[in-house]
């Protein structure tokens, strides 16, 4: 089984659902889908005279910003990534971390900044995803989270993925970005150790978007999901493509080129 993780930026580039969905009709395997959705949030938001805020990659979440994110991760995003898989004969179900209480949350503090309705993923019910899979039904996941007293919570889709990933263990959690991976001084780097990583982002060259898709491919490692890379959607089906993440202390080795990394959730 495989966990991938679609980024929100790639979700609005014409053509992008079609390739995804003949990518996985043609994975011989299990495969459950985490997507974010940072760009159709972003549009909402300003449709609601809502100016969007983010710190390190994550969108500060005020009561007015939950309802974009609700509207369009659970809804439009969700239903236009459900519906782009049945078209091509995949039998795909949408759904979110509220439903089944798939994804429980406590409020995220981070740094003593007050981030809104951001949560921190603290349990995944993965019997909901386990139902669907046994039925073979692909299971799409906005990361919309259920937190104390029915309140719902925006959690950073990579944060959930990685948090699906660690409970669940697929054999592989791909982050599919609108860029091939991390790079150094404009260059891909094709394997990258925790330790290298993390000072890259302390010197701010890993920096917007890609720190919590670094940090929580980071986290999956640590729980025991044996391999994690960040790639794009055309390296989706090389092993060898992306950047690969690993818990040992490796330098980082460039190869390529590279764009700058998306923002997103």
């Amino acid at each position: 089984m495989r966990l991938i993780k679609l980024g929100g930026n790639e979700l609005d580039r014409p053509g992008f659902l079609d390739e995804l969905a003949r990518a996985l009709a043609s994975m011989q395997e299990e495969v459950v889908v985490v997507h974010g959705g940072g760009q159709s949030v972003d549009g909402l938001q300003e449709k609601l005279g809502v100016r969007p805020t983010k710190v390190d990659g994550m969108r500060v979440t005020d009561t007015a910003s939950l309802e974009a994110v609700v509207m369009a991760l659970c809804g439009t995003v969700n239903k236009r990534i459900v519906a782009a898989l049945v078209n091509h004969g995949i039998d795909a179900v949408g759904l979110s971390g509220v439903d089944g209480g798939l994804l429980r949350v406590r409020k995220l503090e981070k740094e003593g900044l007050d981030l809104g309705w951001v949560g921190e993923i603290i349990d995944v019910r993965t019997e909901v995803l386990n139902v669907l899979l046994s039925q073979g039904i692909t299971p799409v996941v906005a990361p919309v989270s259920l937190g104390p007293e029915g309140q719902m919570f925006n959690v950073n889709a990579d944060q959930a993925a990685s948090a699906i990933a660690s409970a669940l263990r697929p054999r592989s959690l791909d982050f599919v970005s609108n860029v091939a991976g991390v790079k150094l001084d404009e260059r891909l780097i094709s394997l990258l150790g925790s330790a290298e990583a993390e000072q890259l982002v302390a010197q701010g060259k890993i920096n917007g978007g890609m720190v919590p898709k670094v940090r929580a491919a980071l986290d999956a490692l640590v729980a025991g999901v044996p391999a994690v890379r960040i790639v794009d959607l055309p390296g989706l089906a090389d092993a060898g493509a992306g950047t690969t993440l690993t818990t040992d202390s490796l330098p980082a080795r460039p190869q390529g080129d590279l764009a700058e990394a998306e923002h997103e959730g």
